[in-house]
């Protein structure tokens, strides 16, 4: 017989609540620094022991007066929201009170913490601060609060497993807060031992410190492992400056960024509140002709400041890639949704990992667009990068034998909504097969047959036309899997005698040519529609080795400016190679004294 039903005791629901929000060592940790997000913090620092499941996490927020801090541990107690409206205007990272609850139930905490004193308005007649400090004047002192302590005191409270202060006393403390979990998981050995290894332990916080600076780039991050640094990661104007910190082989240069602003509100259906913040879409992506990964591991969606799991979105991001990088290669992308929060639920999971997004295809539709604006070949990203690695020693090499000192220019960061195709005009052309074209900043070498290529297999996609064929075309001994190929991708194929078969229609490109039986054949050997379109594409470009006219040229170079994606060709190899009129400079010496180069 089954045991009746009876409610559990208010420890056990509290440690089955706990245990739901933190799981593991990184867990504690994002929950910590998003606390520290919010109050403002643009310094933290992280300590971790593992061995003595021990985790502090500083930093230099507003800090908390003492009713604050005697509040903080309760259940569900927070200062982010008050009444069911504010579900729907999250712009917080954390609003459930339950994060340093729950780790009083998991481990010893305590918190000190200082709150930085409001700045009173000047009233008439009142004498306005001081102006800044010279270089190396003496600063006033603070005045003295309550404790000691200028602007106010620091306070140091130990909370027991309720949450309800059992220790309060005043410390010396900077303005902000540290927080303090010793013992974690003292109270529930099971969970204890049945978490990953430490080293495991330890990759996974480290991950999670690295999303959240995605995320928030203007703060210093300051990460330690028993007592000794462990890494740091320094701030910048945007997510650009901050991957490379911690992803091998990424440079700057090889990264566009984008900030695209929605000016246009979206209307939801039967929504308690109207959308009323602005809307953005910040993208930080690899070029595919500049770097890659082996796995979509750098496939990243943020929205409002925090990393989620968003898999319509990451194969949107998938998606617009494809057929610009090579075989089973994955481009490296970080999406920063800045959306009305009227827009999202975050009640979803516990660890608000997961959302629920209204008008996911209006998203889905805004990406797109912007990884193809942000793909465009422009003055901002030509500079020299890995694969012009040649031209670059060499031009190191000029500079060193020279005696000019040359100062190297700054890659920009490109941070606008439209980004301007680059003017190139058509000059030569090199051994049948690459085409210089000249722009206001330098020179690209592009490929002829890829370049059309690319324009070829862009055209297929958007119209993949077939045509009747007069007469048909006769194959031979094809294999039931080559004519069942030709017909999965739209051709009318039939039998024409003992082994023999003749296909009545073709692909408009193919069926003017004279190879189109043996274009039809590699068509019949596999793959998807997709890659009939790429053989189609290849076997129809321009040869390398053809004699073309400036005209010629010239339209090849507008047709490929006008392709979504004219960085890579179909199988993903790069299309140009560019010289800068500043590489150009250094290299021809350009930049002297006048006199110098005569030994004056």
């Amino acid at each position: 017989m089954f045991d009746r039903i009876q409610t559990l005791p208010a420890e056990v629901v509290h440690l089955i609540a706990a245990g739901e929000v933190i799981d593991s060592l990184a867990a504690v940790v994002r929950e910590l620094v998003e606390n520290a997000i919010d109050a403002k913090a643009t310094r933290i620092v992280v300590s971790l022991w593992p061995e003595q499941w021990r985790v502090r996490v500083a930093d230099n927020g507003n800090g908390m007066e003492l009713e604050d801090l005697r509040l903080a541990a309760t259940a569900h107690s927070t200062s982010k929201i008050r009444r069911c409206e504010d579900l729907w205007k999250i712009t917080s990272l954390g609003f459930r009170g339950e994060a340093l609850h729950s780790l009083a139930q998991l481990a010893e905490l305590e918190i000190a913490s200082r709150a930085i004193p409001p700045v009173p308005p000047l009233t008439k007649g009142a004498i306005p601060p001081a102006p800044p400090l010279g270089k190396g004047a003496i600063p006033p002192a603070p005045p003295l609060g309550k404790g000691g302590l200028g602007g106010g005191s620091g306070w140091r409270i130990v909370y027991d497993s309720l949450g309800e202060p059992v220790l309060e006393e005043t410390v010396a403390i900077a303005p902000g807060t540290v927080v303090n979990a010793s013992n974690l998981f003292g109270t529930w050995t099971v969970r204890r031992q049945g978490l990953p290894s430490p080293a495991q332990q330890l990759k996974a916080v480290q991950n999670i410190i690295q999303q959240i600076a995605l995320c928030h780039p203007q703060i210093t991050w300051q990460v330690q492992q028993n007592d000794r640094p462990w890494f740091t990661i320094s701030p910048g104007t945007t997510a650009q400056q901050i991957l490379p910190q911690f992803v091998r082989d990424i440079k700057i240069g090889d990264l566009q960024h984008l900030n695209a602003e929605l000016s246009l509100p979206l209307p939801i259906t039967n929504h308690p509140l109207p959308i009323t913040n602005p809307q953005h879409i910040e993208l930080v992506l690899g070029l595919p002709d500049r770097c890659h990964r082996r796995r979509p591991d750098w496939v990243r969606v943020a929205t409002n400041g925090r990393m989620v799991k968003a898999p319509e979105l990451e194969q949107t991001i998938l998606a617009s890639f494809q057929r610009t990088l090579p075989r089973d290669r994955f481009p490296v992308c970080f999406l920063h949704l800045q959306i009305s929060p009227d827009q999202i639920d975050w009640n979803r999971h516990p660890a608000k990992a997961e959302i629920y997004l209204h008008q996911l295809s209006y998203w889905q539709e805004e990406i797109t667009k912007a990884v193809g604006v942000a793909l465009r070949i422009n003055s901002e990203t030509l500079s020299e990068t890995a694969h012009q690695g040649r031209i670059g020693q060499l031009i190191k090499a000029s500079e060193a034998s020279s005696g000019y000192n040359v100062s190297r220019e700054i890659q920009p960061t490109v941070n606008q909504n439209e980004i301007a195709p680059l003017k190139l005009r058509a000059v030569a052309q090199v051994n049948n097969t690459y085409i210089v074209a000249e722009h206001s900043n330098g020179v690209l070498l592009i490929e002829q047959h890829i370049a059309h290529e690319r324009v070829l297999y862009e055209e297929l996609c958007d119209r993949w036309q077939l045509v009747r064929l007069e007469p048909a075309i006769v194959l031979q001994n094809l294999s039931p899997a080559q004519l069942e190929q030709l017909q999965h991708i739209g051709l009318e194929v039939e039998s024409f005698g003992q082994g023999l078969w003749a296909s009545r229609t073709a692909p408009a490109l193919l069926a003017q040519r004279n190879d189109c039986a043996a274009a039809l054949l590699e068509l019949s050997l596999g793959g998807d529609l997709q890659a009939a379109q790429v053989a189609t594409a290849c076997r129809s470009a321009i040869r390398n080795g053809t004699p073309l006219t400036l005209s010629e040229m010239q339209t090849l170079i507008d047709q490929w400016q006008r392709t979504r994606h004219p960085r890579t060709c179909p199988h993903g190899r790069p299309i140009y190679l560019s010289l800068e009129e500043s590489a150009l400079s250094r290299f021809f010496r350009r930049h002297w004294v006048i006199g110098k180069s005569h030994g004056i």
